[in-house]
Protein backbone atom coordinates (compact mmCIF):
# COMPACT_ATOMS: atom_id res chain seq x y z
CA UNK A 1 0.00 0.00 0.00
CA UNK A 2 1.25 3.27 -1.08
CA UNK A 3 1.08 6.15 1.47
CA UNK A 4 2.25 10.21 1.06
CA UNK A 5 1.68 12.19 4.02
CA UNK A 6 1.67 16.44 2.76
CA UNK A 7 1.69 19.03 5.29
CA UNK A 8 2.01 22.36 5.14
CA UNK A 9 1.97 25.43 8.00
CA UNK A 10 5.29 24.54 9.49
CA UNK A 11 6.64 26.08 12.61
CA UNK A 12 8.97 27.90 11.29
CA UNK A 13 7.85 29.57 8.53
CA UNK A 14 8.01 33.65 8.54
CA UNK A 15 6.20 35.15 10.98
CA UNK A 16 4.86 31.54 13.02
CA UNK A 17 4.79 32.50 16.94
CA UNK A 18 8.21 30.42 17.57
CA UNK A 19 10.09 30.63 14.46
CA UNK A 20 13.00 31.99 15.63
CA UNK A 21 13.57 29.73 18.40
CA UNK A 22 12.74 26.35 16.38
CA UNK A 23 14.98 27.60 13.28
CA UNK A 24 18.04 28.52 15.96
CA UNK A 25 17.94 25.29 17.21
CA UNK A 26 17.75 23.20 13.69
CA UNK A 27 14.82 21.66 14.33
CA UNK A 28 13.62 19.17 11.65
CA UNK A 29 10.53 16.68 10.72
CA UNK A 30 10.79 13.54 9.54
CA UNK A 31 9.07 10.38 9.39
CA UNK A 32 10.07 7.76 11.79
CA UNK A 33 11.44 4.15 10.27
CA UNK A 34 11.65 1.81 12.83
CA UNK A 35 14.07 3.89 15.57
CA UNK A 36 15.49 6.06 12.82
CA UNK A 37 13.88 9.44 12.06
CA UNK A 38 14.48 9.51 8.50
CA UNK A 39 13.39 12.56 5.05
CA UNK A 40 14.03 15.39 7.77
CA UNK A 41 12.70 18.47 6.31
CA UNK A 42 13.72 22.19 8.59
CA UNK A 43 10.75 23.74 10.25
CA UNK A 44 11.47 27.25 7.84
CA UNK A 45 10.29 24.75 4.76
CA UNK A 46 7.08 25.84 2.80
CA UNK A 47 5.86 22.05 3.48
CA UNK A 48 6.74 18.66 3.97
CA UNK A 49 6.10 15.69 1.95
CA UNK A 50 7.01 12.17 2.50
CA UNK A 51 5.74 8.60 -0.05
CA UNK A 52 6.41 5.11 1.22
CA UNK A 53 5.05 1.48 0.97
CA UNK A 54 3.87 -0.75 4.09
CA UNK A 55 2.26 -3.79 3.89
CA UNK A 56 -1.20 -4.78 4.28
CA UNK A 57 -3.45 -7.66 4.80
CA UNK A 58 -6.36 -8.80 6.01
CA UNK A 59 -7.22 -10.32 9.07
CA UNK A 60 -10.82 -11.15 10.51
CA UNK A 61 -12.02 -9.26 7.85
CA UNK A 62 -10.25 -6.14 8.66
CA UNK A 63 -7.19 -4.54 7.11
CA UNK A 64 -3.95 -5.19 8.80
CA UNK A 65 -0.81 -3.20 7.93
CA UNK A 66 3.22 -3.46 9.02
CA UNK A 67 6.26 -2.94 7.85
CA UNK A 68 9.51 -0.92 9.06
CA UNK A 69 7.67 2.44 9.04
CA UNK A 70 4.42 1.17 11.02
CA UNK A 71 4.00 1.39 14.90
CA UNK A 72 1.96 -0.16 17.46
CA UNK A 73 -0.03 -3.29 18.42
CA UNK A 74 -2.60 -4.71 15.81
CA UNK A 75 -5.86 -2.60 16.21
CA UNK A 76 -3.72 0.58 17.65
CA UNK A 77 -1.39 0.61 14.13
CA UNK A 78 -0.20 4.64 13.64
CA UNK A 79 2.97 6.21 11.85
CA UNK A 80 5.35 8.66 13.92
CA UNK A 81 6.15 12.27 12.70
CA UNK A 82 9.10 13.02 14.83
CA UNK A 83 10.32 16.24 15.63
CA UNK A 84 14.23 17.05 17.01
CA UNK A 85 16.55 19.85 17.24
CA UNK A 86 19.83 19.27 15.63
CA UNK A 87 21.66 22.08 17.11
CA UNK A 88 24.30 20.01 18.39
CA UNK A 89 24.70 18.21 15.34
CA UNK A 90 23.03 15.43 15.80
CA UNK A 91 19.08 14.65 15.67
CA UNK A 92 17.84 14.68 19.18
CA UNK A 93 13.63 13.98 19.27
CA UNK A 94 11.60 15.77 21.22
CA UNK A 95 8.16 15.49 20.18
CA UNK A 96 6.63 12.78 18.00
CA UNK A 97 3.13 13.34 16.13
CA UNK A 98 0.83 9.88 16.07
CA UNK A 99 -1.45 9.11 12.73
CA UNK A 100 -3.94 6.51 13.56
CA UNK A 101 -4.63 4.28 11.17
CA UNK A 102 -8.25 3.70 13.06
CA UNK A 103 -8.48 7.18 11.89
CA UNK A 104 -8.95 6.33 8.49
CA UNK A 105 -12.14 5.44 6.73
CA UNK A 106 -12.35 1.85 6.33
CA UNK A 107 -13.70 2.48 2.43
CA UNK A 108 -10.60 4.51 1.59
CA UNK A 109 -8.02 2.12 3.68
CA UNK A 110 -9.66 -0.83 1.80
CA UNK A 111 -9.12 0.75 -1.61
CA UNK A 112 -5.48 1.76 -0.86
CA UNK A 113 -4.56 -1.68 0.25
CA UNK A 114 -6.16 -3.33 -3.16
CA UNK A 115 -4.49 -1.11 -5.01
CA UNK A 116 -6.72 1.29 -6.11
CA UNK A 117 -4.15 4.15 -5.40
CA UNK A 118 -2.41 6.09 -2.92
CA UNK A 119 -3.35 7.16 0.55
CA UNK A 120 -2.47 10.32 1.16
CA UNK A 121 -2.33 12.50 4.69
CA UNK A 122 -2.90 15.99 4.47
CA UNK A 123 -2.03 17.86 7.98
CA UNK A 124 -1.15 20.73 9.20
CA UNK A 125 2.43 20.76 11.09
CA UNK A 126 1.63 23.79 13.64
CA UNK A 127 0.23 22.93 16.85
CA UNK A 128 -2.71 24.99 18.72
CA UNK A 129 0.52 26.58 20.49
CA UNK A 130 2.24 27.64 17.89
CA UNK A 131 4.98 24.73 18.06
CA UNK A 132 5.95 21.42 16.18
CA UNK A 133 2.37 19.55 16.36
CA UNK A 134 2.61 16.89 18.53
CA UNK A 135 0.62 13.65 19.85
CA UNK A 136 -2.65 12.29 18.41
CA UNK A 137 -3.58 13.97 14.91
CA UNK A 138 -7.22 13.27 14.57
CA UNK A 139 -9.56 14.86 12.09
CA UNK A 140 -10.77 17.17 11.09
CA UNK A 141 -6.76 18.17 11.98
CA UNK A 142 -5.68 15.70 9.03
CA UNK A 143 -7.44 14.73 6.07
CA UNK A 144 -7.72 11.04 4.18
CA UNK A 145 -8.22 10.77 1.34
CA UNK A 146 -7.24 7.78 -1.68
CA UNK A 147 -6.14 9.20 -4.76
CA UNK A 148 -6.52 7.32 -8.32
CA UNK A 149 -5.27 8.68 -11.33
CA UNK A 150 -4.51 12.44 -9.69
CA UNK A 151 -8.08 12.82 -8.57
CA UNK A 152 -8.76 12.53 -4.88
CA UNK A 153 -12.00 10.59 -3.26
CA UNK A 154 -12.91 10.29 -0.02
Amino acid sequence: MRIRIEGDELPGRAGAPQAEALRLGGVQVGVQRRKEVVERVGVFEDRAVWEFEVDSREVDGFIDVGGPWVHGRPGARFLYLSWGSTGTGVFAGFRRAKLMFADIPGDLLRGAAAGGGVLVARLGLTGPDGGPRCARVRPPDITWTLEETGHPTG
